[in-house]
């Protein structure tokens, strides 16, 4: 392992750093919220123009934001580092909380930074871990940007934009473009871009055992996209013939979230419903295929259904929490006398928490899911293991992200 990578390893700590049938009660809050947001934004005549600069420079804070986050965990835990075990995960799985911590440093932004080469080199360091005695902690955070930048069924590099932390840096501005418009147009085209992201983001960090055709992944993304376009243009449409053109426009933002709750659900059902016709490979808890060439159908539902209702929850403090906390009172009157940095304010905010609340909704299901062996199908019921020579009670899947 090169000098250079240990160096980076070691000084990685210290390194700088969102559904249609609840609309209804969704419009009612949200027309109570509007009402105080038309008062910042009446404040002033000018308030319409967004500044750009000031714009880029609070996404840049609320990456950042998201990364000492990330850090700060990463620190704060470094005294209780465990010994390194490549079969098992720095934090406990078996709570939210340390599937909290591990989620957050997955999504920590500085993980873009790595290359290719060191991430390589950082396999390299954990596949001969053996070499590295008392280097717990580089070794955790060698493991940390492997899984980060490398799909754990084929071991192949996923694109930054796709990667569970590129999600923030990538995906949130698309979020806070979302949230800010204000008319028909703009809504339906950030949301076949937001879409468009989510289905790549679905479909690299698949079960990768489970091979769809290029017919089926065509069919499913087309699926997707056209019903986040359908309910959000329904929702714009009813809003806008039920309400003044003025308060059409503050009621739209908030159009965003529940199209957003059914359409990333259904994007992230159907561009993975094939893994359930197909099964996904049970392993044993070293993460061993205990019967090579088989699949389990059951164990797939239950990833992908996970899987699907994380994709809703998350959506809530994405798209609905930063327009309800900009209503609120500092940032209200802070706003009032401010106008110009509404934009800049709702985009830290929505930054910040799609950046906290992507690891939480990720971590109400663990990623490496347990099922029981009376669940599954009949030929994996009476598999012996090989090294107990006791039956199994327990089997293991990757349900994806």
């Amino acid at each position: 392992m090169s000098s250079s990578l240990l160096i980076s390893l070691q000084r990685l700590p210290a390194a700088a750093m969102r559904s249609a049938a609840r609309f209804k009660s969704t419009a009612e809050t949200a027309e109570t919220v509007s009402t105080k947001l038309t008062a910042v934004e009446a404040a002033s005549p000018s308030s319409s123009s967004v500044p750009v600069g000031k714009a880029l420079l609070a996404a840049m804070l609320g990456v950042s934001t998201v990364s000492i986050g990330a850090m700060a965990v990463e620190v704060s835990t470094a005294d209780a580092v465990p010994k390194y075990d490549p079969h098992q995960q720095r934090y406990s799985q078996s709570e939210f909380k340390g599937r909290f911590a591990r989620m957050l440093l997955a999504c920590d932004p500085r993980l873009l930074i790595y290359t290719e080469s060191q991430v390589r080199q950082a396999k390299d360091m954990i596949d001969n871990y053996q070499n590295y005695p008392n280097m717990d902690r580089e070794l955790w955070e060698a493991r940390r940007m492997v899984d980060a930048a490398l799909h754990p069924d084929t071991g192949e590099v996923l694109p930054r934009p796709f990667r569970l932390s590129g999600y923030v840096p990538y995906n949130g501005p698309i979020c806070v473009a979302m949230v800010a418009s204000q008319s028909t147009m703009p809504l339906l085209f950030w949301s076949w871009v937001n879409q468009s992201q989510n289905a790549l983001v679905n479909y690299y960090n698949r079960n990768a055992s489970s091979q769809m055709s290029n017919e089926t992944l065509a069919k499913s993304y087309a699926v997707a996209v056209g019903s986040a376009l359908l309910v959000a243009f329904g929702l714009a449409t009813a809003i806008q013939k039920k309400y003044e053109p003025s308060k059409a426009k503050q009621l739209l933002r908030f159009v965003a979230f529940p199209s957003a709750v059914v359409a990333s659900s259904l994007n992230c059902y159907i561009v993975r419903s094939p893994e359930i016709d197909s099964g996904i490979p049970l392993t044993d808890e070293y993460g061993q295929d205990v019967l090579p060439g088989s699949t389990s159908k059951e164990a797939a539902a239950r990833g992908v259904y996970s899987t699907t209702a994380s994709r809703a929850i998350l959506q809530a403090p994405v798209f609905f929490l930063p327009p309800v906390m900009v209503s609120l009172g500092p940032i209200k009157k802070y706003l009032m006398k401010n106008p110009v940095m509404a934009v800049p304010v709702s985009t830290y905010m929505t930054l910040v928490c799609f950046g906290l609340g992507l690891p939480a909704t990720v971590a109400i299901f663990p990623q490496i899911a347990e099922i029981k062996a009376k669940d599954v199908e009949h030929e994996y019921q009476h598999l012996r293991n090989a090294k107990t020579d006791q039956p199994y009670e327990v089997f293991y899947y990757n349900k994806g992200l």
